[in-house]
């Protein structure tokens, strides 16, 4: 007989289960979500589509009960679809316009290809990131024909504020490693995501508890009743962090379960 679920866990994924120096999650933190698992919902909250090949190995190995992909425009249990939103037209032919204009790279990627305004800029990032880029560059306009629930801002910080300033509806949350940003709606939000897992599970606000790293987790943070920052996390979690964790590869979800008194050895229970 299955354990009742005394609380919903929600992780991050880039550099909170997954350590991107090495591009596997650490056998501490898989260890930690099975101990978790025993009487926790697991979530996992990304701003990736985790169902895209780049991303299935990772969702299979974690076996979340639930998913909130693309920073909580698409929401799904068990593989079933709960909630989805879908970007308004209008709003991204504005991006793309704005993006070929000003030579910005923006756009997203899928399994038939990267659709991104200012290709060689994508080029240039990868070849920073990673030494180099394997990209198969589509029609950014393509887009307008697909659902689209987010895209991705690739290069620096310097872009950030400008876009801030030019598309007040959207929000940019820059990555941790501040060579991009995701570009979502504000109407959706991991917390939205949050909010409806709650209601589908018939949990409280004090039930909750999120592991992050990035400016994409700040509306997860805000909601969450306990918040726990990977020990590289970025300042802006700050002042609604709970418990700062070392990075993951360091143990840090280890010592973050240890912390609250969920791996059964006591300690200060979430509940």
């Amino acid at each position: 007989m299955e354990r009742e679920k005394k609380r919903i866990v929600s992780f991050d994924l880039d550099m909170t289960l997954l350590d991107h120096k090495t591009w596997k999650i650490p056998e501490s933190a898989m260890e930690a979500v099975e101990l978790l698992r025993r009487d926790s919902v697991i979530v996992v909250g990304s701003g990736r589509n985790m169902d895209l090949a780049l991303s299935v190995e990772y969702r299979d190995q974690i076996r979340p009960d639930a998913i909130i992909h693309m920073n909580g425009t698409r929401v799904t249990v068990k593989g079933k679809t709960l909630y989805e939103h879908i970007m308004d037209k209008e709003r991204l032919r504005r991006l793309l316009a704005y993006g070929e204009e000003r030579g910005i790279a923006l756009g997203v990627s899928m399994e038939n290809g990267d659709y991104y305004t200012a290709p060689e800029v994508v080029e240039r990032m990868d070849l920073l990131r990673w030494g180099e880029t394997s990209r198969r560059f589509e029609d950014p306009w393509k887009l307008m024909e697909m659902p689209v629930r987010t895209l991705v801002y690739v290069g620096g910080p310097e872009n950030v504020a400008e876009l801030e300033a030019h598309f007040p509806e959207f929000k940019f949350p820059l990555f941790s490693g501040k060579m991009g940003a995701d570009v979502v709606e504000k109407e959706a939000s991991k917390a939205e995501g949050l909010k409806r897992l709650c209601q589908y599970y018939g949990m409280e606000l004090g039930q909750t508890a999120a592991f992050g790293d990035s400016m994409n987790d700040l509306s997860m943070f805000q909601y969450a009743a306990h918040t726990i920052a990977m020990g590289n996390h970025a300042k802006g979690l700050e002042p609604f962090t709970e418990y700062v964790t070392a990075e993951v590869e360091k143990g840090g979800i280890a010592q973050a379960i240890r912390h609250y008194g969920l791996d059964g050895r006591g300690g200060q229970d979430t509940k």
